[in-house]
């Protein structure tokens, strides 16, 4: 086991990202990214580290393409990707965390669309949470704190009494800004990436504990 320091407190709900903090599409979202880039005359290999963590049209609209309409090719983009689930599996020891987790304690907050996510969570054999906050739930996007904040405020709790998953700076960012704690997993990173909470590799040394007082706490030790 690793030596890793959690946080010292506890919490009322346990809130995810999806890609690359639960499950990994990567393999997936790159070939479909990365045809659309080709089509485009972009530098694949340069663009494709800009698309995670954000909604596929900010992504889009961020490049303002000439003669493109964001809304038209993120739609496009999304029934690609739902119809292109291969390699998709999730992180290792993510399924029997989620599991062993209190039900209505947890939520999903992507910056997929909800159809697409429902789509990858099925493929990775994960199951699919009480509250699922997608991209098009919210008017701003990671790394604005919105999608963070909807997803505490359908568990039924305060921000501050939250703990958050993630895997980007984008989705660090957000968690932050709603005054979230974060951990952040580096199953799927290539670089570094600082951070001023915990970070581990994946949830295999990690475990959900619920306190006396119906709290949840980060601990160490696989689960039971």
């Amino acid at each position: 086991m690793t030596s890793i320091s959690l946080p010292d407190r506890d919490y009322a709900a346990f809130l995810f990202d999806m890609d690359g903090t639960i499950l990994t599409s990567i393999k997936a979202a790159e070939r479909v990214w990365g045809e659309w880039a080709k089509g485009h005359g972009l530098d694949v290999e340069a663009f494709l580290p800009t698309i995670h963590g954000k909604r596929t049209e900010d992504t889009i609209r961020a490049l303002a393409l000439t003669g493109v309409d964001p809304a038209a090719e993120a739609r496009r983009i999304t029934l690609a990707e739902i119809e292109d689930v291969a390699g998709i599996e999730a992180i290792a020891g993510a399924a029997d965390f989620l599991a062993s987790l209190p039900a209505g304690r947890w939520a999903i907050v992507t910056s997929a669309p909800r159809a697409l996510a429902e789509a990858r969570i099925r493929a990775a054999g994960m199951p699919l949470p009480a509250v699922l906050v997608a991209a098009e739930d919210v008017q701003r996007g990671k790394p604005a704190p919105d999608p963070f904040l909807l997803g505490a405020s359908r568990l039924g709790v305060v921000p501050e009494q939250c703990l958050a998953f993630e895997d980007t700076l984008a989705g660090l960012t957000a968690a932050d800004s709603a005054g979230m704690d974060t951990v952040l997993i580096t199953a799927t990173h290539t670089h570094v990436l600082d951070t001023n909470g915990v970070s581990v590799f994946d949830y295999g040394d990690l475990r959900a504990a619920v306190t006396p007082d119906g709290m949840l706490r980060l601990a160490l030790g696989q689960q039971g």
